[in-house]
Formats: C-alpha cells, structure tokens, sequence
C-alpha cells in the first residue's frame, strides 16, 4: 500500500520546509484553492469522475496542512474529505506541475487515563486538569444526563479513561471516553460510554454482561412521527458505509459514503422521509440521482437510478415512488447506494433508518458496549496506582517545523 505518511516520509530530506494547517475556509472550492496558489484548474481534467464527486465533500470546519519550501512554494497539501481519507495535491518531481490523490489520513492513537478532584464543576475542573477543552467536553457528554449537576459536592472524584488522535503532534478529531468513575461522599459509581459519546450507570434493570466482557443495555425509547423508514421494501445489504474502503473497480481507497442495497432492476426507490427534491438528474459516477431535503439538516440521496419519477423542487411524503433501482453510473450491477447528510456531513445511513414504524407502545433499544469490563478493570489499576500520572495537553503549537530542504518532491 502507497505510504500515508507524506509529509514525514517524501520529505524527510528538505531543509528549511515548513507545515503549516489551517481551517478550510466557508464556501470555499477547491478550484478557489488552487487559483489561490497559481496553480492551474486544467488539474480538474485529469481527475476521474469518480474522484471529483469528493471535491465537495471538504467542509469548511475541517483542518489542512501545507508543506512549503523557504521561497513560500507549495510543494504539497493533505485536505481531508472525512476522518479516515484525504486529498493529496503534490508538486511533481523536478517539475512545476501538481498531482491529485485519495489516500488515508495518518494518525496516531494513545490511551489515557485521567483524575479529576471536583472544586467548581466537571467540566471547569477537566479543563484545568488535562488542559484540553475537547476531553472536558466529551467526558461532560457522558456525565449529562447520568449525574446529577445538583449533587457534585467539593472534593468529590472523576477518573476516566479516554482515547485520543493526534496528527502532526495535535488532536485530531475528538477523544473517545471509555469508562469513568465518580467517587460522591465516599460511594463510586462506573459509568460505561457508548460509540455515540453518550454514559450508561453499570447496573440496574435491563443490563447484563456478555461472555466476553461487553455490556449490554436495553433503553427505552418513545414513538416519534419524524422516524426514517427504509428507502426499499426489502433490505439487502451488500456494502456498508465506511469512511474507508477498499473500492472494487478503480483497486485504490475510497470513501463510501453510503450504504448499498442490493435489489432486482426497476425495484421502487422510497423517500425515507417527507421533504423537497432538491436534485434529480445525472451526477457522475452516481448515474441518475435523486436528492431529498428533510427537516433538521438532513439530505438523502438515491443513486444508481434506472428511472427517476420526482422532479427538483417537488414535494414528496415519506415512502413516496421517487424512483426505480439501476445501474447507471460507475456500478457493478443493479442496486441502490443510498447516502444521508446531516447539516452537509455525510451520516451512517444504518444508524438512523428504521426497518419498521414503532408502534404507540414503548420499546427499547439495545446498547451495546464492547470490552467494558476490561475498561473498567483497566480503570480501576489506574485509580489504586497513587503514582499513575496523566497527560496534559500543549495547544501553544501553531505550524510544525520538519526536514531539511534539498529539493521540490
């Protein structure tokens, strides 16, 4: 596999080179990007189909990096596209022109382990401890809702483990708590975190252990009109969504930002959810597509479409005919990749269909939690050791100094 660490690796011998990162800007284009380093848009046309589909999947909150030499020339830049991929624009070896790829994010992930002794609140006393305001977040995540605010008294004890980055000596992304302890007037409670960042009190009705160590949980869950139903009839599942795949027909990685139900030619295509057709049409790779806004930030979109039966701008119900399962586009054979954005972010479409309505009865929902026991025992070891120490964090770096400079890459 194609080295992921570009900037470490392919440039090792530069002197003088210097990373900087910065936030892409709003409504920013990648065609902007490039005019702004004199770089030509004829680079577009080198760019598969397949491939120029991501250039709008850079979202203006998200960080990237540049490598430049002493003169100020750009020599490369990693541009995200999500958490796992990004673009690599490069300057071509002994030449003034640039290249375009897809590869994986590099990062590295370390477990800590932290203890915090309450004097004002949760979240004030995180950020004086680990001085990272991303931890104090996540860990009040999974405090809300699980302690009380009202009961936290002076002197009162929070240990938690949590899983963090980093990319270029800085946090990337936000940190996964794992297992917490809270120590109020003597008695300890553990808390158990699930994948969403959300804590569930060990214990209690409807909870139990798994062979392995998971930890299971049923939670009640209330009837709501606003519920995605399925886009068909009947699911099959043939590819999940992963912000990392290895792709079948270009043999590279790529995101797959969807999940592909496998279905006969012509099988009815199904709003999930009440809204307005904000495209219908050819796109690319997609073939014939259809998008749907929804309430609350969300965008579905249905792709690979034999026949679409709705137009931009209509209004449709949920479970409305929008379309007809296809093959058109980049495809192996008939089937629907169906993608959801929520607040322009591509979402796992599975997190948030329904296979079925819930009736006015409540149910529950099961959680479940992997490896807690071993968290919490982990956990625990950290709590007696009296010499255990934790990581404070230095947010002071601006840019990153690297290698040494002999020539453009």
């Amino acid at each position: 596999m194609k080295s992921i660490l570009v900037f470490i690796v392919m440039v090792s011998s530069l002197f003088g080179a210097r990373v900087t990162h910065e936030q892409w800007g709003k409504g920013k284009t990648f065609s902007d990007y490039l005019s702004s380093h004199d770089i030509s848009v004829k680079l577009l046309d080198t760019i598969s189909k397949e491939d120029l589909k991501f250039l709008s999947e850079i979202q203006s909150y998200y960080t990237y990096y540049e490598l430049k030499n002493a003169k100020g020339d750009l020599l490369q830049t990693l541009i995200p596209i999500n958490d796992e991929m990004q673009i690599h624009l490069f300057k071509k070896y002994q030449s003034e022109a640039y290249g375009f790829d897809i590869i994986p994010i590099e990062y590295k992930e370390e477990e800590h382990f932290a203890k915090v002794i309450i004097q004002q609140n949760p979240y004030t006393d995180t950020m004086k401890t680990v001085n990272e305001k991303k931890v104090a977040e996540r860990l009040g995540m999974a405090l809300k809702k699980v302690v009380s605010s009202k009961k936290w008294r002076k002197g009162d004890e929070v240990s938690f483990i949590y899983t963090q980055k980093t990319r270029f000596g800085g946090l990337y992304l936000m940190p996964d708590v794992k297992t917490v302890s809270v120590k109020q007037r003597g008695k300890e409670k553990f808390i158990f975190v699930d994948e969403e960042g959300y804590g569930h009190m060990e214990g209690g009705k409807a909870s139990s252990y798994t062979k392995s160590g998971d930890y299971i949980k049923k939670v009640r869950v209330k009837t709501s009109s606003s519920k995605f139903r399925m886009p068909l009839r009947h699911v099959r599942i043939t590819s999940k969504f992963t912000y990392r795949r290895w792709h079948p027909i270009l043999k590279r990685y790529r995101p797959h930002h969807g999940t592909d139900f496998g279905a006969r030619r012509g099988t009815p295509l199904l709003a999930v959810y009440s809204g307005k057709v904000s495209y219908a049409g050819r796109m690319g790779g997609y073939g014939k597509v259809v998008k749907i806004k929804h309430p609350h930030g969300y965008e579905s979109l249905y792709a690979h479409q034999s026949r679409i039966k709705v137009r931009r701008g209509q209004r449709v119900k949920k479970g409305q005919i929008i379309g007809y399962v296809g093959s058109t586009g980049r495809s192996t054979g008939p089937h629907l990749h169906f993608g959801l954005k929520k607040n322009g972010r591509w979402v796992n479409p599975q997190k948030v269909l329904k296979k079925e309505s819930l009736s006015k009865k409540i149910k529950y929902r099961k959680i479940v939690i992997k490896e807690a026991k071993e968290h919490k025992a982990k956990l625990m070891e950290f709590i007696k050791n009296e010499n255990a120490t934790f990581h404070v964090w230095d947010n002071s770096k601006k840019g990153i100094v690297c290698c040494k400079e002999k020539e453009a890459i």
